[in-house]
């Protein structure tokens, strides 16, 4: 049974927890989501008990700092185990076909040149077009386009070895147009950037992102069976999942799921 992996559970703003990043892990094997917006990333793989060795395959979804800084990161680390002879296999990074080129010029900028030597050599920078299905691991990932209102974003599904249907859809609110990609899905990840009684506060709309109830009247409309919050504010950190679950429960009756960071859910 494959397991989702929380990496980090926060907005791009956050203090007291990591920006949103995950995997799915099966067997011993991670296929890994965005690694948020620093350094971060390598304690909590620590944490985890996640090396560096079992990851071999990385999506980006968009370029913000809090989602593709911490790439960086990974890909020095990588690169060095390489150059040591302890990494074994090649090192693939999906991405849509605009952000191959801003992954490798932050490498140019940051890193040495016996680490960009690797990139198109044992680090590859695999682009992704809409509706595009790439064999990752032992699944079918197909990738989609979220028709972002600010960066270009992608968001992708796979189907689960119990067959279910698998979906992360970014960091914005769902887009009708990504509908095809999207219905059916067992398993929604989605974010929540505030509760809906704290909209005035927190401004979700302006930013181009969703609240609680706004996440959870789409699951069911779409009869999604489990839903994932994140990419939250930080302020109610100790008491997030308590309140965005009673918020959430108003409006949906599946399986809410308001994990905080370093948490793991079977899937």
């Amino acid at each position: 049974m494959e397991q989702l992996y929380v990496f980090g559970t926060g907005n791009a703003a956050v203090t007291r927890c990591y920006n949103t990043c995950f995997a799915v892990r099966t067997g011993d094997s991670y296929f890994m989501v965005d690694a948020g917006g620093g350094n971060g990333i390598l304690r909590i793989l620590k944490d985890m008990d996640i090396s560096l060795d079992q990851i071999h395959h990385m999506f980006v979804t968009h370029e913000h700092s809090d989602h593709i800084l911490g790439v960086v990161w990974m890909i020095r680390m990588i690169a060095s185990r390489m150059i040591a002879g302890k990494y074994e296999g090649n090192f693939y990074i999906y991405c849509h076909d605009q952000l191959t080129d801003t992954i490798a010029a932050l490498c140019r900028l940051t890193q040495q040149q016996k680490i960009c030597r690797l990139i198109g050599d044992r680090i590859w920078l695999m682009p992704v077009t809409d509706g595009q299905t790439e064999r990752i691991l032992d699944y079918d990932v197909t990738f989609f386009d979220i028709h972002s209102t600010k960066a270009r974003q992608f968001g992708f599904t796979m189907k689960l070895e119990n067959g279910k249907k698998f979906t992360c859809v970014g960091d914005e609110p769902f887009n009708p147009a990504c509908r095809p990609f999207v219905e059916g899905s067992d398993w929604l990840l989605h974010e929540a950037f505030c509760l809906y009684g704290e909209r005035e506060k927190y401004k979700p709309y302006e930013k181009h992102h969703s609240t609680v109830k706004d996440a959870c009247e789409l699951a069911a409309e779409l009869h999604v069976p489990n839903l994932v919050l994140w990419h939250t504010e930080d302020d109610h950190i100790e008491e997030r999942k308590a309140l965005y679950t009673a918020e959430g429960k108003k409006y949906y009756s599946g399986n809410l799921f308001v994990p905080d960071d370093e948490e793991i859910i079977d899937l």
